[in-house]
């Protein structure tokens, strides 16, 4: 398999993964131009389109998408159904692409109907996961959101997070604002700074990476919990989770 990721919009990536006939699929296309001339230099063919969740950035590009290539398969959640998915899918759904088995992972939080699509070692995670941190809860609750965030952090260490944001450098900046004594948070917010500076994606990144660095994945913790000030086992994870979403939020 290839991965190509598509800068889009302000910070979005759109993904593309082929295989080695020059078939694909497409994941989040929030715009269509960028997608086209994606498959046109690298030679592909789409044999589908996954959907996360209903966000005009992340389903702006469906319709010229499905203009231009006429019988498509548009898979995504309920809540896409009116934006151009022909295809339903839910939880412990499984879809064959590419030879492919992907697994459809429910994941409430930043939408209600948030989905995840994982074929290993590739997770498709919308605006659920992000490196060094998680999506804003615009619909869901954060109990939902630590649960949903829990269901991704059990797949494998090599798995790739192919979030759809370039929001690396912000997340690990706050990370460090919360734990400026954690060594693998200050080598990685050296790192991001470097790349980033050099115009270098941040992403995909591994699983096993990310349970190091990212906080939202350590609400367990007991040096994070002292660092919050927070008596450790004192308070239920995801309560540690809405006060980090907090945190973030006004950082």
């Amino acid at each position: 398999m290839n991965l190509i990721s598509i800068p889009a919009l302000q910070d979005n990536y759109i993904w593309l993964l082929s295989d080695q006939n020059r078939h694909c699929i497409i994941v989040d296309p929030g715009d269509a131009q960028p997608v086209l001339r994606a498959l046109k230099e690298h030679c592909l063919t789409p044999d589908a389109v996954l959907l996360t969740h209903h966000h005009r950035d992340h389903v702006g590009g469906v319709a010229e998408i499905k203009q231009q290539y006429k019988n498509i398969p548009i898979f995504g959640p309920e809540e896409t159904k009116e934006l151009g998915s022909t295809h339903i899918v839910a939880d412990g759904d499984r879809l064959t692409l590419l030879n492919s088995e992907f697994s459809v992972i429910s994941v409430p939080g930043h939408t209600l109907g948030h989905v995840a699509y994982y074929a290993k070692p590739y997770l498709f995670c919308g605006d659920t996961l992000f490196s060094a941190g998680c999506g804003r809860l615009f619909e869901g609750t954060p109990e939902q959101m630590y649960h949903s965030l829990q269901r991704l952090a059990a797949l494998p260490d090599e798995t790739l997070v192919c979030c759809a944001h370039e929001y690396t450098l912000s997340n690990i900046t706050f990370a460090h604002a919360v734990w400026p004594e954690n060594s693998a948070i200050e080598a990685s917010l050296r790192e991001i700074k470097r790349s980033r500076e050099k115009g270098q994606a941040s992403l995909p990144v591994t699983l096993k990476s990310e349970r190091v660095i990212n906080l939202f994945l350590r609400c367990h913790d007991a040096d994070l919990q002292r660092k919050l000030n927070i008596e450790p086992g004192k308070e239920q994870d995801w309560r540690i989770f809405a006060l980090l979403r907090s945190k973030k939020d006004s950082f």
